[in-house]
């Protein structure tokens, strides 16, 4: 017996200025907007041709009233309403309705005579065998159709207790599993097997390869959702509140600088190299926190204790910071010994140990940030970038001055 299918919607006109590859290009709630001037009809149809995690996210990002109006009338082979009930970023929001569920003991002649009217509409790639609680026995690829004698049953042909995804599974945990299986289709099965869809390769790289894109945004407070076509208000009220705490933030490392006004005003020299020191530090701290975000993002930090992990990126930091300590502080000596002789010896010596202990402390941050963000139940890569930048800064602008006054003034 076959899974039934739901019906088919009927196509509204969508209008000339909206297509899936226009509705693609938007933010959720844009999209929303646009959806919202058509038929539910239209809309829903709009949705089944774009990937399967796009038309989730705008889905979850609709008002219930409608959402609902939407899965009212969704075309065949979308799973949307159960999809709505995981998390986001798990394998259930990619979920898919499976075209041929068939109990145990179908017959294989049974099976291709209800597939004939399935095939028209759906793509089939494998039949799903399942008990009378739905729970996943085996698989049949449809080539092995074919070959199957029209008197057997599905269970003689089948794989038996074939692979499968969880639904709540991290898309991140779920890339790692599939990786290399290549299989096109995985069904998805709860704890007790039983079947809840299938899930595309081909969606499960998509899904992941936009949340890598989203990364590099995310660090320095630009939402995920924005995209090239998202409209200029909407822009600009995504990324302003992170620009207000970034002001914040260049404030604090400010006042670090301002509490040692005094000295600059008495060593001006100082001041040429704070950018140095910031710049460095700045830097060393980035590379850490990409590291460490591309760990997250494939899974390698579950083996590593955190704590190796920023003895190992303290370590860097202080080797590096040593080395190019040195040749910043040959260039603070040749600075200084022009107008400050008798004190250049130990403004180098305070630029070399600024830059050693200020890189160290940088590359430890870069790999802190993120974890303690994931910890706070946080996206990692969300604005990581700019708290990073407000350590770095505050650590190496008052290293450098703090050991100026101490060994100069």
């Amino acid at each position: 017996m076959s899974r039934a299918s739901k019906p088919q919607g009927a196509a509204d006109r969508t209008g000339p200025e909206l297509s899936s590859e226009r509705l693609y290009g938007l933010d959720a709630a844009t999209a929303t907007d646009r959806l919202r001037r058509i038929q539910p009809e239209a809309a829903a149809q709009l949705l089944a041709q774009m990937p399967v995690g796009r038309a989730s996210t705008i889905l979850a990002a609709m008002p219930e009233e409608l959402r609902r109006a939407i899965l009212a009338v969704a075309p065949p082979g979308t799973d949307w309403t159960d999809a709505q009930s995981y998390p986001e970023g798990t394998v259930g929001r990619l979920l898919e309705d499976p075209p041929a569920v068939f109990l145990t003991g179908t017959r294989v002649r049974d099976a291709i005579e209800e597939l004939r009217g399935v095939v028209a509409q759906r793509l089939v790639v494998y039949l799903f065998v399942v008990d009378d609680a739905e729970r996943l026995l085996g698989v049949v690829a449809f080539r092995e159709l074919l070959y199957a004698r029209p008197e057997q049953t599905l269970d003689e042909v089948m794989v038996i207790d074939p692979f499968s995804l969880h639904p709540r599974t991290p898309l991140v945990d779920a890339m790692r599993e599939v990786v290399t299986r290549h299989f096109p289709v995985y069904p998805v099965c709860e704890d007790d097997r039983r079947l809840v869809g299938l899930v595309r390769g081909q969606a499960l790289f998509e899904q992941q390869a936009f949340e890598i894109s989203a990364q590099a945004g995310a660090m320095v407070g630009v939402e995920k959702e924005e995209r090239l076509a998202t409209p200029f208000g909407r822009s600009f009220r995504f990324r302003h509140p992170w620009l207000l705490i970034n002001l914040f933030t260049v404030f604090v490392a400010a006042a670090v600088v301002g509490l040692f006004e005094d000295a600059i005003d008495r060593l001006v020299v100082l001041a040429l190299f704070l950018p140095v020191l910031a710049g460095q530090c700045n830097n060393l701290g980035a590379q850490s926190l990409a590291v460490v975000i591309r760990g997250m993002t494939l899974g390698e930090l579950r083996s590593r204790p955190v704590a190796r992990l920023l003895a190992k990126e303290g370590l860097l930091g202080l080797i590096n910071g040593i080395l190019t300590g040195a040749l910043a502080a040959m260039a603070m000596g040749l600075m200084a010994a022009s107008k400050h002789p008798d004190q250049a010896v130990r403004l180098a010596l305070a630029t070399w140990l600024a830059m050693a202990l200020g890189c160290s402390i940088s590359g430890v941050a870069g790999a802190l940030v993120p974890v303690a963000l994931r910890r706070a139940g946080m996206d990692p890569a969300t604005a990581s970038a700019i708290l990073l930048s407000t350590v770095t800064d505050v650590v190496s602008m008052g290293l450098f001055l703090g050991l100026a006054v101490l060994l100069v003034l």
